[in-house]
């Protein structure tokens, strides 16, 4: 049923002449416990589960934002997406009605950035881009902003003019069935193929598990087998075979990409990294859907909780990474841009404009200890959410401030992973302080807040009106 990782030979005594490739796997909506190894009870993923046997598991990632498009710009220009002004999915949704009016934000990521693709690129790097992008600005304003004007030498998104993951492929002369994911794999190993005399920078953006639920039928038939032969009194937690038969796409993929590698021989001188662009999606509408789940996270995607933003991640690093080796050292895709500079030895003289840092040394040895805080900035609505917010994880302590009424809410996570008890009534010098770094923080990085809504009407405050999807 799975492709399963292949052996990984070991490396030759003497140093690599070239620097390390780097591949670089994002997948779309998956969940802290969307992996075996993060410990999903339907969902089958041998391939990432034995990644993280070889190297790193990160049980404290994080996105840096609770929806796609601001985190993928933290990927991409290792700036928080409130400094970017890129805070919401492109092109969002609009609220007219609601009690806040939201920020007149960034649509797009600017043709001025600099990417973590150009800055490889000009090191010598083949750079290139595979899946979802969600960086482009609408209409007009694409120009400048698609992969191959953001530094990829090669990028190639989906098939023209296809919708949703069940295609049709022409192949001598018929129309044959085909999964995106696969279709995707095609092109990434083909980039593989073709640059393995060079060192290259591939960047694999899945657009598995997002909606719409759609799994390959040989794989969902599997699952619902799976599910249908558990008693009633054993309950799963993750039970959709359509989503699950979606990660196990996703896990074959990954099995294929590093099956590629040790074909080309160049394995031992790759590093994979692998990620979430934030959690899983488990309501919309106050209605929570049958998709998957995020326990004992609360809540999901869209939401201010740690189910919106707490994510799988999986380092490898032959010959670097200590396998079956745990890190729970807070980290976040903003991290991601200067990690990636560092492997490539690229120096980035940006430091007040750095808003990550390098995960390097946790690679070498996961003891290391990061003295920082974590943010999030959110001043918008979502399907799935709670509305704007801002947040901060300082050591063990997580802290939301909810824009609509003013109000904190103050979290232990080593005691409450859940978050259901708020301590900011119990804990007021705490809550106080840790407000304070949030503001300051909010300074610093020029974040655009909501502001009162002259047009709010609570009748009609929920009532959306979509701007074109894409």
């Amino acid at each position: 049923m799975f492709t399963v990782l292949p052996s990984l030979s070991i490396a030759s005594e003497s140093a690599p002449q070239r620097p390390a490739n780097i591949i670089l796997l994002l997948a779309d909506d998956l969940g802290w416990t969307g992996l075996g190894c993060f410990g999903s009870d339907l969902y089958e993923t041998p391939n990432l589960d034995a990644m993280a046997q070889r190297g790193v598991k990160f049980t404290n990632a994080y996105s840096a934002c609770t929806v796609c498009s601001p985190t993928r710009a933290s990927i991409m220009t290792g700036k928080s997406p409130a400094r970017l002004h890129l805070t919401d999915f492109i092109a969002g949704q609009n609220r007219p009605f609601a009690k806040l009016k939201i920020p007149d934000w960034t649509k797009r990521l600017s043709g001025h950035e600099v990417t973590i693709a150009e800055l490889l690129k000009q090191k010598g790097y083949r750079t290139g881009h595979v899946g979802k992008w969600h960086l482009s600005g609408q209409g007009t304003e694409i120009n400048g902003t698609r992969p191959i004007d953001q530094g990829f030498d090669y990028s190639y998104e989906r098939p023209q003019d296809s919708k949703g993951y069940l295609l049709k492929e022409q192949s001598d002369g018929e129309s044959k069935p085909a999964y995106l994911t696969d279709v995707l794999t095609d092109r990434a190993c083909e980039f593989i193929d073709a640059s393995k005399e060079d060192p290259f920078f591939l960047y694999f953006a899945y657009n598995v598990p997002h909606t719409p639920i759609q799994g390959r039928k040989d794989l969902v038939n599997s699952f619902q087998k799976k599910i249908d032969s558990k008693s009633t009194d054993q309950k799963l937690l993750h039970d959709n075979a359509h989503y699950a038969a979606m990660v196990a796409s996703l896990d074959q993929s990954v099995g294929r990409v590093l099956a590629c590698l040790e074909s080309n021989a160049i394995s031992d001188n790759t590093v994979v990294l692998f990620f979430s662009d934030n959690g899983g999606l488990t309501q919309r509408n106050g209605k929570h859907d049958r998709f998957t789940e995020n326990l004992p996270l609360r809540r999901g995607k869209g939401s201010a909780y740690e189910g919106g933003v707490r994510v799988p991640a999986i380092a490898y690093w032959p010959n670097v990474t200590t396998p079956q080796t745990v890190c729970d050292e807070p980290v976040i895709t903003t991290d991601l841009f200067w990690t990636l500079c560092d492997i490539a030895g690229v120096d980035v003289d940006d430091t007040k404009l750095r808003d990550g840092q390098t995960l390097v040394p946790l690679l070498k040895n996961v003891a290391e200890t990061y003295d920082r805080d974590l943010f999030w900035h959110y001043p918008h609505y979502h399907a799935g959410g709670d509305g704007p917010y801002s947040a901060i994880r300082s050591g063990n302590y997580r802290l939301i401030k909810f824009y609509e009424d003013q109000s904190c809410r103050l979290y232990d996570l080593d005691q409450d992973i859940a978050e259901q008890v708020d301590l900011s009534g119990k804990r007021p010098k705490l809550c106080s302080k840790l407000q304070g770094k949030l503001e300051a923080w909010l300074q610093s990085t020029g974040a655009q807040v909501p502001t009162e809504n002259s047009r709010y009407d609570p009748a009609r405050e929920t009532l959306v009106v979509r701007s074109k999807k894409r």
